[in-house]
């Protein structure tokens, strides 16, 4: 069976993660998960065995490319267009990109989420890599025509300007806001409780649904 049941603590309503993509991810950001494993890893190819075996059961909620960002500029399309044709089971299919644009050229499988990370609104180029600033990925995002879900991830949230990420969280609307905050140690410049606290206090004011991680205590509390 291909898929991975889900563990670590990056989303808890995902039951299952699914790679038929492998390689390093190209955006090479700062505070990855993944970069321990990058120097055992090759450049970004399709994994025929895990597209041909199929089997995805039913009724699982599946993080599909959980280790590389499909929709990242330089992954072969023929790759994601393949991972996306597998997706025919009844099963929620999860899809999660830093490039929101590259959504746009794909059809996807009706029970779909689609989501984008923005840590914030301000660019940082040391930590970002060649991932699309902030501000075009929430343009993109905002932009997209589709009729699956959206959701946003904030995390792990860097340093950011109130009134900007809220207005852009309000126009996007999504199904849910995740706020986590990074769990790796990799010293990034965050905001502080005050501005924080204010912030998830004002999305929940305007009736958006926000999932707080548990590694947020850390500046939260």
């Amino acid at each position: 069976m291909p898929l991975n049941i889900a563990k670590g603590n990056m989303y808890g309503f995902v039951t299952h993660t699914w790679n038929p993509v492998k390689g390093i991810c190209p955006h090479n950001c700062k505070y990855c998960y993944m970069r321990k494993w990058w120097p055992q890893m090759s450049a970004p190819r399709l994994d025929l065995d895990e597209i041909r075996r199929g089997g995805h059961g039913n009724g699982n909620i599946i993080f599909v490319g959980s280790g590389i960002d499909l929709f990242a500029p330089t992954i072969n399309g023929v790759c994601t267009q393949e991972s996306i044709n597998a997706c025919i089971y009844d099963n929620t299919y999860f899809f999660q990109s830093k490039n929101p644009g590259g959504f746009e050229y794909y059809n996807f499988p009706a029970n779909t989420i689609l989501c984008t990370t923005i840590e914030t609104n301000r660019y940082y180029a040391e930590i970002m890599g060649t991932c699309p600033r902030p501000q075009n990925r929430y343009h993109n995002f905002l932009s997209l025509k589709t009729n699956c879900k959206k959701m946003v991830t904030i995390e792990p949230v860097l340093d950011f300007d109130l009134t900007i990420m809220f207005d852009w969280m309000v126009k996007i609307n999504p199904i849910q806001i995740n706020i986590g905050a990074d769990s790796g140690n990799n010293h990034l410049p965050e905001p502080s409780k005050e501005k924080l606290v204010t912030f998830i206090n004002l999305l929940k004011e305007h009736g958006l649904n926000v999932f707080l991680k548990p590694n947020l205590n850390r500046i939260i509390k």
